[in-house]
């Protein structure tokens, strides 16, 4: 029996909230489930995920697969850096020192996101001043290249007619010829 960790829907219409479930792979979504390991709700800000670390680890070890979204939500959580660790054979005092490094590396990443996302709104207020300054004055250099298009434009009338003329001329000469 192959075993997958996957989300189960719940919730209500557009607000739903995921258990997080070790289930058979041929179970339907809302379907049958071995165990429910875990939440996870999208809609909160930051989303909520809450994992049971130890039979997280259990279904991994025994060879559950996990999808795309829950293998995200593993790593959100360093579930899988665990993992991987164990694997290694690591002592578990190294294993905790290295997810207390990997936790102040996360909370000093979220800390500057928030800084550049602050940063950001003003620097995208004075680009966007900035870009309207410089798309009034390219308009003006288009206008200034409209007005020169448009004179080789009448001469090339000019040299039309002339050809036309030319054209008629000769037209007129061989009218002549095939007279005489």
């Amino acid at each position: 029996m192959a075993v997958k960790l996957r989300l189960r829907r719940m919730g209500k219409k557009k607000q739903p909230i995921y258990k997080v479930v070790a289930a058979d792979v041929r179970s339907p979504r809302d379907g049958k489930f071995l165990e429910a390991i875990g939440l996870y709700n999208p809609l909160t800000n930051p989303h909520t995920i809450n994992i049971n670390e130890d039979r997280a680890l259990y279904w991994l070890s025994v060879g559950a697969q996990p999808t795309d979204t829950v293998k995200s939500l593993l790593t959100q959580k360093g579930i899988l850096l665990k993992r991987e660790l164990i694997s290694r054979g690591l002592s578990e005092d190294k294993i905790e020192a290295e997810m207390s490094n990997w936790a102040k590396m996360r909370e000093a990443k979220q800390k500057s996101l928030k800084v550049q996302k602050k940063k950001s709104k003003k620097a995208a207020a004075k680009e966007a001043i900035q870009a309207e300054v410089k798309t009034e004055e390219p308009e003006t250099k288009v206008e200034e290249t409209e007005v020169k298009t448009e004179e080789p434009e009448i001469k090339e009338d000019n040299s039309n007619q002339s050809t036309t003329e030319v054209k008629g001329t000769a037209s007129e000469e061989d009218t002549e010829k095939k007279e005489n």
